[in-house]
């Protein structure tokens, strides 16, 4: 589903990528490990389209991102890519519908298409009690899922999550972690994840060791 080949990314004389290949398929929970300088947030944003290689090609089914343009690319990444980061990113304006509905917004729905949808995830995700409150008004768990909605809206094939845990207490992090797998077996979606969290990284059904640039064991099982 999602194959990247001779992946290489510098910053300077820095070279953070040196050569990566990458596959994943279709419903698989896969993630990304490896001391901090790795290289595994750049590879993240590069397989989301949010950055470029030096050299190198990813591929999504048959389409080669690295060839779409502009508006053309921004298209592709709103229609097939939800992101979860470490810090949830919401719009403190915005209350938590308001948040779920931008990306729908911008792939160009109209407002009641946007909204029914987005209150079928929050019903999804019990918090439909939380739908009008604003983001200073959730804990940081109603956050994240918040985060993990707004994601989903415009039902992307994939989901890359950059240490999306990692802001949260134990409780928390293990809620995530159990809904990333309800979502993958009710949704279908495919999860690419950075973290450092040993627990997130032994439920994957594999994980890649990423080390000063390049994967030194993309088909370690579960731990």
């Amino acid at each position: 589903m999602i194959r990247a080949t001779g992946i290489t990314k510098s910053y300077g004389t820095l070279k953070v990528l040196k050569g990566v290949n990458l596959e994943v398929s279709d419903r698989e929970i896969v993630a990304i490990a490896g001391a901090s300088g790795a290289g595994k947030t750049t590879l993240l944003q590069i397989l989301g389209t949010l950055d470029r290689p030096d050299s190198g090609s990813v591929f999504y089914n048959e389409t080669e991102t690295g060839k779409l343009r502009g508006k053309q690319l921004a298209g592709f990444r709103n229609r097939n890519i939800g992101f979860v980061f470490q810090f949830h990113q919401l719009l403190p304006e915005f209350t938590a519908l308001e948040n779920i509905c931008i990306p729908a917004y911008i792939a160009g729905k109209g407002k009641y298409e946007a909204e029914k949808r987005a209150r079928e995830l929050l019903e999804f995700l019990k918090m439909t009690d939380r739908a009008n409150h604003k983001p200073s008004e959730l804990s940081g768990g109603e956050q994240q899922r918040v985060a993990v909605a707004r994601a989903l809206v415009n039902n992307p094939s994939v989901i890359l999550a950059d240490e999306p845990s990692g802001n949260l207490d134990t409780e928390n992090k293990t809620g995530l972690h159990r809904l990333f797998f309800s979502l993958r077996d009710t949704f279908g979606h495919t999860f690419i994840i950075v973290t450092h969290d040993r627990q997130l990284a032994s439920l994957s059904d594999r994980i890649i060791q990423l080390k000063d640039g390049l994967i030194v064991d993309g088909s370690q099982e579960k731990v």
